[in-house]
């Protein structure tokens, strides 16, 4: 999904002109959210995304459309309203899946098994961050695994599945010492032992 914050910004007065001139309804409209959200004004920013998404359905603009749905999901997410955030998620997730939009699918990967976790929906969570947990291995991002994995043995704490959770806790601990990180290694390896007490 891009969102159009990466286009250069015109400096002199003919060319504010030109770039005014040339934005679409929606466009005018998604940036407008933008800045309610900046100033903490979460129902016009709802309104002003929502007026975007329309535009965009109507000018074809899937880009567009699944720039809108996410946003709303935000927003439907910080209200708690989390069928409607995975409504407006899962359409976004349809179009960037079409396009195969990686870094954006996995965003909402992510966005997505955080709701799950919220909605104590562990077992769709797990599946979700099982995937997550595979693309940072791909990635050899070790603080993305680390993170990952601390959320998934929190998971399991909650579900009252102590002994993955140590397993977890035990992956983190081996992650660690592969960065020979040995004290956070140590620390991890502790937790696992703690836990199956």
């Amino acid at each position: 999904m891009n969102d159009g914050s990466l286009r250069v910004i015109p400096t002199n007065p003919q060319e504010v002109a030109a770039a005014e001139a040339n934005m679409t309804q929606p466009r005018k409209d998604y940036n407008e959210g933008i800045d309610y959200i900046k100033n903490k004004e979460l129902a016009m920013a709802a309104n002003a995304f929502h007026n975007a998404l329309k535009g965009w359905e109507e000018e074809g603009d899937h880009h567009g459309v699944a720039n809108a749905s996410d946003q709303l999901g935000d927003i439907c997410t910080d209200r708690g309203d989390f069928d409607s955030a995975l409504s407006h998620y899962d359409r976004a997730y349809q179009i960037c899946t079409d396009d195969f939009d990686r870094y954006s699918l996995f965003t909402l990967e992510q966005k997505k098994a955080n709701i799950l976790v919220l909605m104590k929906r562990y077992d769709q969570a797990l599946d979700l961050y099982w995937q997550i947990f595979d693309e940072f291995s791909g990635n050899r991002d070790p603080s993305g695994v680390v993170q990952t994995l601390e959320i998934m043995a929190d998971i399991m704490i909650k579900t009252g599945d102590k002994a993955k959770a140590a397993e977890f806790y035990q992956m983190i601990a081996k992650t660690h010492r592969s960065f020979k990180h040995a004290a956070e290694a140590a620390e991890y390896d502790a937790r696992a032992e703690e836990i199956l007490k």
